[in-house]
């Protein structure tokens, strides 16, 4: 279908505007991947949710808009109200003589040829197990749990379906390695609109919005805020990120590497933040010198400890490394209900060498953190839900208190920092090299007697 003036239901009337036109004539001519970075009110989801109505009508299956958070959903998308038109969005795409079903408690609508759409949270992305998808949005991608686009991507290619990733910028994180990896991609839609490109806001409106963030931020961080949502700008700090600045520095200093390995004849450990309803992570690493070698990253939910295990072994058998140590925080000593077992009993069980991180503050921990991210290496197997993790960790904004919260947002980014926080608390530097010199001896060998005057030696 080329020309969307072939499809009058879902629409009630909605045409592109001229900045989206691009994008949707690349979906409407059955375009599989697309990432699109546009700046705040462009209206990325607005042509998402036309695209999946279309979609829906053509080929029968579960369409899924996957938000960071769950809970983001039903503000974001679900009750959101279109400004132009005084109408939900959801309603102008799916109109009710589309639908069978609306099922507002899980956010989803069925519609009368059989096909669902649902809103989901890429932060429980492990409830579609089971389920598969034709199609997945995913909107605001850089806040996404990337952890969610691995787990679905196979999925997707065995049904020949789409995807497309929405987003404003958040760093260089996994959106950005996202898009560049989609700019070198044959078939892939890749674009950046700006404020400045799309001419959706006046001169005046842009202003205004300067002026706000400056004047909830200060002057510097609200003009980075502002490059980031409006001028669509990777290089922009995320806004309370806790290690931003470190993290720039792994990456300008090209400490990210594909050459760094482990030291065939030293330990591996792991640093572990142990879920219980949601994320488990695990970082790899080795300690070779001075430096800190990241060398693996892995998160995982809704699975046992055995799994975990499983998983260890087989990365280390894949990679030759040496079994080290597993440290974990200090309540893995807790007996859990139903086993009567702690966690580090059923560690040892299982083959693997628990360790108890010493008890901290949280805020103790991220200072650990600031003082060994200088001395870490990444090996790009950690980019994806690690490293990115690291990058997005951060302190939310308080505006009625117009400062930012003491505590950060727990999301899908706490987990792998935890675990590293975790492994700054249990890294010991080597002890400097001490260099004995020898005791004197208690002997005393007196200098040479110089000659008396007068006297011929």
């Amino acid at each position: 279908m080329n020309d969307i003036t072939d499809i009058d239901v879902p629409y009630n009337g909605w045409r592109p505007r001229p900045h989206q036109n691009a994008l949707w004539q690349y979906l409407m001519r059955g375009g599989k991947r697309a990432i699109a970075v546009w700046h705040r009110r462009a209206g990325k989801d607005e042509v998402c949710l036309h695209h999946t109505a279309v979609q829906a009508l053509e080929r029968v299956g579960n369409y899924w808009h996957t938000l960071p958070e769950y809970s983001q959903a039903r503000k974001s998308v679900w009750t959101a109200i279109n400004p132009h038109t005084g109408l939900r969005r959801i309603d102008e795409a799916f109109p009710l003589p589309m639908r069978s079903h609306t099922n507002d408690a899980e956010m989803m609508i069925r519609l009368k040829n059989g096909s669902t759409w649902q809103c989901i949270g890429s932060d429980s992305y492990n409830r579609t197990v089971g389920s598969s998808a034709a199609g997945v949005v995913f909107s605001e991608y850089a806040l996404c749990n990337p952890s969610a686009w691995a787990y679905m991507r196979p999925m997707l290619e065995e049904n020949n379906g789409w995807a497309i990733f929405i987003t404003t910028p958040r760093g260089r994180n996994h959106a950005f390695d996202m898009f560049k990896y989609a700019q070198a991609r044959a078939g892939w839609f890749s674009q950046v609109l700006a404020v400045s490109d799309t001419g959706a806001l006046t001169e005046a409106q842009q202003d205004d919005a300067l002026e706000e963030y400056k004047a909830l931020y200060g002057a510097d961080v609200g003009r980075a805020a502002y490059e980031q949502e409006y001028e669509c700008s990777f290089n922009a700090m995320v806004i309370g990120s806790i290690w931003g600045a470190e993290m720039a520095e792994v990456r300008a200093e090209g400490r990210i590497l594909d050459s760094v390995a482990a030291l065939p004849d030293r330990p591996v450990n792991r640093c572990w933040d142990l879920g219980v309803s949601d994320d488990t992570s695990i970082w790899f690493w080795q300690a070779q010198g001075s430096q800190i070698v990241l060398l693996d990253h892995v998160a995982a939910s809704g699975v046992g400890v055995e799994w975990f295990r499983d998983e260890i072994f087989r990365r280390h058998e894949q990679h030759g490394w040496l079994h080290g140590n597993d440290h974990v925080p200090h309540d893995a000593k807790v007996k859990e209900w139903g086993s009567g077992r702690t966690r580090v009993e059923t560690m040892s069980s299982l083959g693997l060498k628990p360790i108890l991180v010493p008890m901290a503050t949280i805020e103790d921990g991220v200072n650990a953190v600031r003082r060994l991210l200088p001395l870490c290496v990444f090996h790009p197997r950690c980019e994806d839900g690690g490293i990115s993790a690291l990058e997005q960790y951060r302190r939310e904004w308080d505006d009625e208190k117009k400062a930012f919260r003491a505590s950060a947002v727990h999301d899908w980014t706490s987990h792998p920092a935890d675990a590293f926080r975790y492994l700054a608390m249990s890294y010991k530097p080597a002890p400097p090299r001490v260099i004995k010199v020898p005791a004197p001896t208690g002997w005393h060998i007196p200098p040479p007697a110089e000659p008396r005057k007068g006297i011929r030696l």
